[in-house]
């Protein structure tokens, strides 16, 4: 359900939604909202409801980071060790805090890159400027999109410089790892955040990510349909 075809349209709050949805019996609210923290507040009210973040303002995307875990897994095994760069808005990106958490949680080496004004002040001492510099001996290059839509101000000269200085190409990722893989949450703005031609070489997983996606939440559909039927 989407606001537009809820209450929320005619002023209802986020509480009452959630309370409303408890009160007709459901057992898990997956919820996606614009302002950071909204399903931490729907958890910490409502008693008898499971909620799962897919995404909340700028804070966390932990349904996403999962995914995008699994995947590197897949490709890579064990993460331990690991060096991952994750690269461009860092800022504005949900994903980039649950990725930099999940990554580190496995015991990867986490390092982020990218504008300094788009580096959020505690991801600091992670963060590198020379893309060139933070990507030597990567196993996994993560691009982040760019979210004008978020963005009010001049984070960074023009979107030239950003190519220039930031996009992930083949010159670049020839300074990780011999192997080296690259991921995008997406969606992508191809040319800018990735070359084109990469995107779409033997080293992207982005085509797997979105593939993981959609087999892990048909797979999720069929648990919760098969417990259902079952009472369970």
């Amino acid at each position: 359900m989407t606001a537009t075809a809820s209450s929320v349209e005619k002023g209802e709050s986020l509480l009452n939604t959630g309370l409303t949805l408890q009160a007709m019996g459901v057992d898990t609210i997956v919820i996606r909202h614009p302002h950071s923290g909204a399903p931490h507040f729907l958890a910490r009210n409502l008693t008898d409801v499971a909620v799962i973040n897919a995404g909340d303002g700028t804070h966390a995307h932990p349904t996403q980071a999962l995914l995008d875990l699994y995947t590197a897994q897949s490709h890579l095994g064990d993460l331990a060790g690991r060096r991952i760069v994750i690269v461009g808005d860092v800022l504005h990106s949900r994903v980039a805090r649950s990725a930099v958490w999940g990554f580190a949680r496995l015991g990867a080496e986490v390092v982020l890159s990218g504008p300094a004004t788009l580096m959020p002040e505690a991801f600091t001492p992670m963060g590198w400027s020379d893309l060139d510099l933070a990507v030597r001996g990567a196993d996994l290059v993560m691009a982040l999109r760019l979210q004008s839509e978020r963005q009010h101000g001049g984070f960074f000269p023009s979107l030239r410089e950003y190519v220039r200085r930031w996009q992930v190409n083949e010159a670049r990722m020839g300074l990780a790892k011999s192997g080296a893989l690259l991921m995008h949450p997406g969606p992508m703005n191809e040319g800018v955040e990735v070359s084109t031609s990469l995107a779409h070489g033997d080293r992207s997983l982005i085509e797997q990510q979105v593939t993981n996606g959609v087999a892990v939440r048909m797979a999720l559909l069929y648990q919760v349909a098969s417990s259902a039927n079952t009472g369970t």
